[in-house]
């Protein structure tokens, strides 16, 4: 079966640059919020994100919909 929306097939370097710069500022950011909340929450907030990223929507977009996630509760 033939999937229309799979990415191209990218080089191993290029995906490994691709992968980790996209998700590095939720890693700081989950550095970062890690001093004031749990590190389990951190974690859980940046998996989040990236998820969201990795399923198309913007990263903005993406960090404002988890952090809603927290303030409904």
């Amino acid at each position: 079966m033939a999937y229309n929306n799979c990415p191209k097939p990218t080089h191993p370097h290029n995906l490994k640059h691709e992968t980790l710069m996209t998700v590095e500022p939720w890693v700081k950011h989950g550095l970062w919020e890690a001093q004031c909340i749990s590190v389990e929450h951190a974690l859980r907030e940046a998996a989040a994100v990236s998820y969201l990223i990795g399923r198309g929507y913007h990263p903005h977009h993406a960090h404002q919909i988890v952090e809603s996630w927290w303030h409904c509760q």
